[in-house]
């Protein structure tokens, strides 16, 4: 990421509404996504959008917003398609398609169309905003979009406007559930919880856990149940139901997926949203820039970003479920975040494909790891 150096004179301003605005346009000016911009200077991006309520003259605008979410992303059923954005700090996952069949339990809602496939997490979602912001070119129309996050103004989802999407019906749903004197404030992340040592995992235990799973969806509560991490667990079962592959399997996996014509799935979760592709991906562009290297899928409604220079780690895993045994490629960058999951696709009730397989067997690492795990 670019840095914008700041004087002490534009440091002070920052600490007023019109000077984050000025200081985050000179750093877009310069070319940099709205959350490098604001991580430029010093700021979550949640706060820097919050700075931009109100009235003033800058091209981003953004209005605030009350929930229920539930009930907002319910009423953008009616503007057609739109693409829906989920994104950490290592890839962007983006879907075109209308917003369906959304429901919840409790604070864990859903989304389920056809194309729009999300898990909701609400009680991360603390604020709010219907964003506007001019286009360079003043021949485009402005970007519209709605940005929801964290308590820590870390973007949990983001849903933006495109060319189909039923713009009226948009500004309705805006309106509806727009309430500009919210005033959401962000506080600092806290420090990360370490995770224990190996030693004091009760490491017989897990692995008998997991060889009795029947359901992929246990896996979160038996690492609970075991307070383990997620790579810690991977470690601790090695060799028998996970194994390491080099930081190139994933750009492997995408290009092999694409020439087989073999439908995958693509899990991107923030810390409020867990977004989902299935399908088959196409077009595989890798791209270098100065400050980062890309593996890109550029699918009419399907794009994924995904920074090969963050990837810090790359695990095969196997869970045992009713329907057979289903592997998953599992990346991770240094600071032990997961980045992406991918799947091959399947339904409920159905195997696992054996072309997934035989994919991920030949991925770079994986052989090796299996010899030696043998």
């Amino acid at each position: 990421m670019s840095a914008v150096l700041l004087d002490p004179a534009a440091t002070a301003s920052l600490q007023t509404a019109p000077g984050i605005r000025a200081q985050f346009a000179a750093a877009r000016a310069t070319g940099l996504r709205a959350k490098d911009a604001a991580e430029s200077l010093g700021l979550s991006e949640g706060a820097v959008v919050a700075a931009h309520a109100g009235d003033h003259a800058q091209p981003l605008k953004a209005l605030p917003l009350q929930g229920s979410w539930l009930e907002l992303l319910q009423a953008l059923g009616e503007c057609g398609p739109l693409m829906a954005l989920t994104r950490n700090e290592a890839v962007v996952h983006e879907k075109t398609g209308v917003y369906a069949n959304v429901s919840a339990t409790g604070p864990v809602g859903l989304a389920l169309s056809e194309d729009i496939d999300l898990r909701l997490f609400f009680a991360q979602w603390h604020a709010g905003f219907a964003v506007t912001e001019l286009a360079n070119d003043p021949a485009r129309p402005p970007a519209q979009s709605l940005q929801f996050f964290n308590a820590h103004g870390r973007a949990v989802h983001k849903v933006f406007v495109r060319e189909a999407t039923d713009r009226a019906a948009f500004d309705a749903v805006v309106q509806r559930f727009a309430q500009p004197s919210a005033g959401y404030v962000f506080t600092p992340p806290p420090a990360p919880d370490a995770p224990r040592p190996d030693v004091d995992i009760d490491a017989a235990g897990l692995r008998e856990a997991w060889a009795a799973m029947q359901d992929t969806h246990e896996f979160f509560g038996l690492t609970r149940r075991f307070g383990v991490e997620r790579q810690q667990s991977f470690r601790l079962v090695e060799g028998q139901f996970a194994w390491r592959a080099a930081p190139q399997a994933i750009t492997r996996l995408l290009d092999e997926a694409a020439m087989d014509g073999l439908p995958i799935m693509v899990f991107v979760s923030s810390v409020g949203c867990i977004q989902i592709h299935t399908g088959p991906v196409r077009n595989i562009k890798p791209l270098e820039t100065p400050s980062a290297q890309w593996i890109n899928v550029l699918d009419e409604g399907f794009n994924l970003h995904l920074r090969t220079d963050m990837v810090h780690s790359v695990w095969v895993v196997e869970k045992p479920t009713a329907d057979g045994v289903v592997t998953s490629v599992e990346t991770f960058d240094a600071t032990g975040e997961l980045i992406a999951m991918f799947f091959g696709a399947r339904k409920p009730g159905q195997p696992e494909l054996q072309a997934w397989r035989d994919l991920v067997a030949r991925l770079p690492g994986v052989q090796e790891a299996a010899d030696v795990a043998a």
